[in-house]
């Protein structure tokens, strides 16, 4: 038998206060497509980024086609066929695409002045966008001018321009529509069909069964299980990831359904650079109230004119049926009306700090006197909402910024928690987060709304949006498409409103992890 085009054995890494491998080991064969699932904070980003040289590890061999490896550095790896696609997405947002697919490898026309080739690196870069399903047009364009989904087939190209052999995929989904979705297993098809070996990482766990040969499973830095084609189940792959059956994922224990009133009241709004549609809708008390819609449909910018941070142009918001004038965050704060962003890194938290401060910086009103920082009341906050959350960290000083993308979620749901919100709005809360922290945030969102909250959800995953939602309002190019309840409430219904047509009486509900875009 020919060696693994990749082994590990025993890999163990700590950083401060956290074991975040202890002797892990896999196996990958030429051609193969391994995902690698687990809880936030198993392991699973470390290990690839010790295959990819970033970190080094402590104990434990890599090994590459049958020879011991240790790269210095990402170009190392590179240079060797191995190339990681990280989940943050990593482009130089004021260059061109083309300019990303050949940073650090341009393409020149000889001489001592090394000038670049611009026809042929333009050529190679229309070809690399194809098979991404990217046009041609998008090759001289800014990449900031792009929509987070195709900055992510941005990244996936630059990796295909490498001679990779092999590939690692750390959540490439996370903002692609299930168009590009799509697109992508098509790519993954090629590479295997090429020989190219395939590390891949999602919480999707749909997705990893349509796209694995074999799953390995982490537990709290250690191996938990392995499983064959034929095994890969979405009740095997969480049993093995938490160590339990997850029972009712998706609660409704709590809710008073949809008969609450009317605690935030959207009145033909329209918004600075928005559609010249209004937009109309309300949110009740104890309901979860979910919004669908495709790309480009308004839904975020919908959610932060409401927040304050556009600026609205006409129309008006009533709370508990009194006019409510927001212009800015500090009004809808004030006013109970709290937002948890769809970028919680670039929009949620302040990376550097730690996780007491940023659960203090929206709280700092009820937390100071004259005198200063309360720092019993701010330590009780901090114990207060870390316990509450199950916030795996070693303690409140922890900087925020290198916990998982699960724990990090659930600081930014506490700090906005401590306020006793009137009004959640939820801006894709679950994306990137795992299978046993996307219960948890379920169960307390259903909490908040047993509590008479009222919790306005924006999500593209239609199982989220059909499992947590009382009422669903489908938004189509920037207004209101319609309104679903109980039966009338299908994956159909939801998709065609979201493509403008009018929704199937016939429609039958299923729920198979579509993303809405």
């Amino acid at each position: 038998m020919p060696p693994p085009r990749l082994a590990i054995t025993g890999a163990r890494k700590q950083f401060p206060g956290v074991l975040a491998l202890d002797g892990v080991s896999l196996a990958l064969a030429p051609g193969e497509v391994l995902a690698v699932v687990g809880e936030n904070g198993a392991g699973k980003s470390t290990l690839m980024k010790i295959v990819a040289g970033v970190y080094t590890p402590d104990a434990g061999e890599v090994l590459l086609n049958g020879l011991p490896i240790r790269f210095p550095g990402p170009a190392e790896a590179i240079a060797a066929g191995v190339t990681l696609i990280h989940q943050e997405l990593n482009l130089a947002e004021n260059l061109t695409v083309t300019d990303n697919l050949f940073l650090g490898r341009e393409v020149t026309l000889g001489g001592a002045l090394r000038v670049l080739n611009h026809r042929t690196m333009s050529g190679h870069a229309a070809a690399l966008l194809a098979r991404v399903g990217l046009p041609e047009d998008r090759a001289n364009v800014r990449v900031e001018s792009l929509p987070p989904g195709e900055k992510q087939l941005v990244e996936i190209a630059r990796a295909l321009g490498t001679d990779v052999r092999v590939l690692i995929m750390d959540e490439p989904t996370s903002s692609l529509t299930q168009k590009e979705t799509e697109q992508l297993y098509l790519v993954i098809d090629a590479l295997k069909a090429d020989g190219v070996s395939v590390l891949y990482i999602s919480h999707r766990l749909a997705e990893v069964k349509r796209v694995a040969d074999r799953v390995t499973v982490l537990r709290d830095g250690k191996n938990a299980g392995e499983l064959a084609k034929a095994e890969i189940t979405h009740d095997n792959m969480v049993r093995l990831m938490v160590g339990r059956d997850l029972k009712q994922f998706y609660p409704k224990v709590h809710r008073t359904g949809t008969g609450g009133a009317a605690v935030l009241s959207v009145r033909d709004v329209r918004y600075r650079n928005g559609p010249a549609t209004p937009t109309s809708f309300d949110v009740r008390a104890g309901e979860i109230l979910g919004m669908a819609g495709l790309v480009g449909a308004g839904r975020t910018e919908l959610s932060e004119a409401v927040f304050g941070v556009r600026s609205l142009v006409a129309g008006e918001l009533l709370l508990d049926n009194k006019p409510l004038r927001i212009r800015s965050p500090r009004d809808a704060i004030a006013a109970g009306i709290l937002l948890v962003p769809e970028d919680r890194r670039l929009h949620g938290l302040i990376l550097p700090e730690s996780v007491g401060f940023n659960l203090s910086l929206p709280n700092l009103d009820r937390l100071t006197s004259l005198f200063g920082v309360k720092k019993r009341a701010e330590a009780e906050l901090h114990r207060t909402w870390i316990d509450r959350l199950r916030v795996k960290t070693p303690s409140a000083a922890q900087p925020v910024g290198l916990l998982s993308g699960g724990n990090q979620q659930k600081v930014v749901y506490g700090k906005w928690l401590a306020r006793g919100p009137k009004v959640l709005i939820l801006d894709e809360p679950t994306r990137g987060v795992d299978v046993g922290a996307k219960a948890e945030i379920y169960a307390l969102v259903d909490e908040l709304a047993g509590q008479g909250v009222a919790v306005w959800m924006i999500t593209s995953d239609m199982e989220e949006l059909l499992g947590m939602s009382d009422r669903v309002v489908v938004m189509h190019e920037g207004k209101v498409a319609g309104e679903l309840t109980g039966t009338k409430l299908t994956e159909e219904a939801v998709m065609r409103l979201a493509t403008g047509a009018t929704p199937s009486s016939s429609a039958a509900p299923h729920t198979q992890g579509v993303a809405l875009g």
